[in-house]
């Protein structure tokens, strides 16, 4: 391939990136908002239930991407890149605005979680097939030598949707009541993405194909069972495992951990206010994003093995003692109480429930508040805890998240470009989409439901450092594919079909 004018790759990788970030907008509202959807959909009788069901409803929209990734990794090796990736755009689209219209569990019951769980499954099938795509897509229209940095654009497309669903919840409980962003305004950046999908589409309608998909379909030679290509050859099969076992797997939880997982730590096990929470991570992506561009463009000059099983390493390493530091910076223990009257507010929710509020200070500046909702007859239904740390707290977890999200750009950086020069053009939407979804979907998007679980286990037992037992899932995950990327992958990719 010739080289491409830096104006031509720009509008490829604008127009990508825009269509890839809205997705994945799209697919992380529901994790960003999880705790607060747990109350909508779900029985409230059982707080921690609740949430684990959405985490579960969460991990199902990842466990059906790899079969998105094979129904449209297909039709993106048959029919062309860029009308796969616009069908992928507005299926989640729909499905994301859909979610914010479905009435809540006391309003239909069990029909709730039910079409969450259905249109969830919807917004996996999509991103299955758009990651793929569009990282082909910049691939293919990407200069020689230059792949990995240009393909690192598309890279940051996940980690700024996080962040811009992070901004837009932040935004919309500024302007609402805490009370209307309870009963409905949750809903609206749900709503929100109808709009940003429309913009896409109509950018997206106005691409031009693949050169080199353009040139083999015009040549004759594109495939006409990508599948069978893909999956029934023993060859290319071959890298389609190691793609998986010795990159992805690894770089799936690397990134979960360092982005979902670390939200999710702070909110449900440290307790830290959700609002306070989402601003901290805002920050530390903000800071961390350009990496993603660091180390893809230095994978084309020292390769992309060595940078990616370096992530894996350094963060099965350093996991523990991070998050340990993050538990004991928000720990009352190891604070001091300023001594004072402790008031009681009593407030009027429901007709038949009252919620009593407790206020404790600190004396570095940290607020613990208690709710405590009763029923009618006065037994106690729910106790909700929420710290608001100081300022000094606030930077040492930014900055223990920012190293996280290091980890993240170190392994994820480099992946689009090293899983698209594995495979030959007339099977590689199919042949890297799998093993890329898989990764992420299966073994990464598992990682809240099944760490949280694990900590939840730990806390009921007893256990001292409870906390940090949900790490493990990771730690060995990430231990694995390390070993066998090491010992597998040539860092000098000599399978590059570009």
């Amino acid at each position: 391939m010739g080289k491409t004018s830096t104006k031509g790759i720009w509008k490829v990788i604008s127009a990508s990136s825009m269509g890839t970030m809205i997705e994945w907008y799209d697919f992380y509202i529901f994790g960003s908002l999880a705790v607060v959807i747990s109350t909508k959909f779900f029985p409230s009788d059982n707080p921690t239930a609740a949430f684990l069901s959405t985490l579960a409803t969460f991990a199902a929209g990842f466990v059906v991407r790899p079969f998105g990734a094979l129904f449209f990794g297909r039709l993106g090796d048959i029919i062309g890149r860029k009308y796969t990736f616009m069908a992928t755009l507005l299926l989640m689209g729909g499905s994301t605005f859909l979610i914010g219209c479905i009435p809540s569990y006391e309003t239909i019951g069990f029909l709730a979680p039910l079409l969450v769980l259905i249109l969830r499954l919807l917004q996996g099938l999509a991103l299955g097939g758009e990651y793929g795509g569009a990282a082909t897509y910049v691939a293919e229209h990407a200069p020689a030598g230059q792949k990995g940095y240009w393909t690192s654009w598309i890279q940051t497309t996940a980690t700024v949707g996080l962040f811009i669903s992070l901004m837009v919840i932040l935004a919309t409980k500024n302007v609402l009541s805490a009370e209307d962003f309870d009963s409905w305004g949750w809903r609206v950046p749900f709503w929100v993405s109808i709009v940003m999908v429309g913009v896409s589409y109509l950018i997206r309608k106005n691409m031009d194909e693949s050169p080199v998909f353009a040139k083999a379909k015009k040549e004759g030679t594109t495939s006409t069972n990508p599948l069978k290509e893909s999956f029934g050859n023993r060859y290319n099969l071959k890298f389609v495992l190691l793609a998986l076992f010795g990159a992805t797997m690894g770089q799936g939880v690397v990134w979960y951990t360092g982005q979902f997982y670390a939200m999710s730590f702070m909110k449900t096990v440290m307790n830290v206010d959700s609002s306070q929470v989402d601003e901290l991570l805002g920050i530390a992506l903000l800071l961390g994003t350009p990496f993603f561009i660091v180390f893809g463009w230095l994978s084309d000059k020292i390769g992309r093995k060595y940078i990616m099983m370096g992530g894996m390493l350094i963060a099965v390493l350093l996991y523990r003692p991070i998050y340990k530091m993050m538990y004991e910076t928000t720990d009352l223990k190891n604070k001091t109480e300023i001594v004072q009257e402790t008031k009681q507010v009593v407030e009027t929710s429901k007709i038949n429930d009252s919620i009593v509020t407790n206020q404790k200070k600190y004396t570095d500046g940290t607020t613990l508040t208690e709710k405590k909702t009763y029923t009618k007859n006065k037994k106690e239904a729910q106790v909700n805890t929420s710290i608001s740390i100081n300022t000094n707290d606030e930077w040492t977890l930014i900055f223990l998240i920012f190293v996280q999200v290091l980890f993240v750009t170190m392994v994820y950086g480099p992946i689009a470009a090293f899983l698209v020069e594995m495979f030959p053009t007339k099977i590689r939407y199919t042949s890297m989409s799998l093993p890329y979804h898989v990764g992420n979907g299966i073994f990464g998007g598992l990682l809240p439901a099944i760490s949280t679980y694990f900590v939840t286990h730990s806390k009921e037992a007893g256990k001292p450092e409870f906390y940090l037992d949900g790490l493990w899932y990771p730690i060995i995950i990430a231990s694995i594919c390390f070993v066998i990327g090491m010992v597998y992958i040539d860092n000098k990719n000599k399978t590059n079909h570009l």
